[in-house]
């Protein structure tokens, strides 16, 4: 179907799923008004925002949930997913549910990371990372995906990314608002 009779489908259709991304985004940024105590994690959004084999949900968040010095994320990584090598100014703690990995750590006190230290990460494991130490978290399993819930202070976390481990630390380049914050953050624009 083609010319004035396919517009008048096409028109509400185009609507109706812009009308559900808002929704979508609108529910992540809720900060909490309106929104249940309890909520299920099933129901909660999740995407890997651009980030191929990553699966992230904010459980209580900042932006999404008005949440002042704590945040709290489950991440699923497929097989051979890993994080940036990057840093942040909070801490950071992990438990690992499922899967096991490899966490990789950096110093802080030289002028660049350095060869990082290795570190298994495996099911009822958990680790935590100083504050500014860069790090990279691996799913170094072949078959099993490597699932975790993440703690941080401080939110929004502002993150420092290196190309790799011996980027000095001034080098190393802000993302802010991280991935999963970019919806919900909100900077008023200088009117002049």
């Amino acid at each position: 179907m083609t010319g004035p009779a396919h517009a008048s489908y096409v028109l509400p259709l185009l609507f109706l799923f812009s009308a559900m991304g808002a929704a979508d985004a609108s529910s992540r940024c809720s900060n909490n008004q309106g929104s249940s105590l309890v909520r299920n994690i099933g129901d909660m959004p999740q995407s890997n925002f651009g980030r191929g084999g990553l699966a992230h949900i904010t459980i209580a968040g900042a932006l999404s949930h008005g949440m002042k010095e704590v945040e709290l994320w489950l991440q699923t990584f497929a097989p051979g997913t890993r994080t940036p090598i990057h840093r942040h100014s909070c801490e950071e703690v992990f438990v690992v549910l499922k899967g096991r990995g490899t966490l990789l750590l950096g110093s802080s006190s030289l002028k660049y990371p350095g060869k990082p230290q290795k570190f298994a990460i495996y099911s009822n494991s958990t680790f935590s990372i100083p504050m500014n130490d860069p790090h990279q978290v691996w799913n170094t399993d072949e078959n099993e995906d490597l699932q975790m819930l993440v703690v941080i202070s401080r939110p929004p976390v502002k993150a420092f990314i290196y190309d790799d481990w011996s980027m000095p630390h001034a080098a190393a380049k802000l993302k802010f608002p991280y991935y999963w914050d970019e919806e919900c953050f909100y900077e008023p624009k200088d009117e002049l």
